[in-house]
């Protein structure tokens, strides 16, 4: 069949009256590329599914008084880390990386977590080095600086680069779902929405949970839909 056709470029856009042309941020013209040849050549998947979080909340709540005492919240999203790569460990191949020529992967025996951050610049994503020798309050302290860092515009190259697995987490903001786009090489990312207090049915009554919905995005060429199904199962 040949070689495929390159996509056609976008036909140029002129500004009319009462329009208003916007620069992109420095951010949104480097990640704008590395967006758009990840959704180009990687097969995307996603699997939605919720966590139930009604205890994991109440025992958020009732340590965040302690951490918030040394000058850093305690986020739903440190335990995500840690949950995460436990289920890392229990299916590795959402910590891997498809090789070049696309006949293996590797696996990484380490778990460097990407955490996406909305700047007033745009998005960027920093990661968490070695999490699994982390603490769960060791996690939510450099999250408190590296979101900081990323919102005054301080952040080292070497803070971006690394990334075994990525979290994107809009439940601060609003949201059921959504279709992350796979941060390469990592063959992986998780979408975590807004929590939701909804009746659940618990074999005798509905009764009120606080569910957390979840967006795993995934390199199909590398995993296959039924572990990314278990993979899913494990963490929730």
């Amino acid at each position: 069949a040949g070689e495929p056709k390159a996509a056609p470029s976008a036909p140029p856009v002129e500004a009319g009256e009462g329009d208003e042309r916007v620069e992109l941020s420095r951010i949104q013209r480097i990640s704008g590329p590395r967006l758009q040849q990840a959704w180009q050549t990687i097969p995307h998947v996603t699997q939605f599914d919720e966590a139930d979080i009604t205890d994991l909340e109440a025992f958020r709540k009732a340590q965040t008084v302690e951490t918030e005492k040394k000058g850093f919240k305690l986020t739903m999203l440190a335990f995500m880390i840690k949950a995460c790569v436990t289920a890392l460990r229990q299916y590795p191949k959402f910590n891997s990386s498809l090789d070049k020529s696309g006949e293996s992967i590797v696996i990484k025996k380490y778990f460097h977590i990407g955490v996406a951050v909305d700047t007033p610049g745009g998005l960027v994503v920093p990661v968490v080095r070695d999490s699994d020798r982390k603490g769960v309050f060791d996690i939510a302290h450099e999250l408190a600086q590296i979101s900081k860092l990323a919102r005054d515009g301080k952040l080292k190259p070497g803070d971006l680069q690394g990334g075994t697995f990525s979290i994107s987490s809009l439940g601060g903001i609003g949201g059921t779902a959504f279709t992350p786009i796979i941060n390469a090489p990592e063959a992986a990312i998780l979408g975590v929405s807004r929590s939701a207090m909804r009746p659940v049915w618990n074999g005798k009554d509905f009764a009120p949970r606080l569910m957390l919905p979840l967006s795993l995005a995934y390199d199909h060429r590398a995993i296959d839909g039924a572990s990314a199904a278990r993979f899913s199962s494990f963490l929730v």
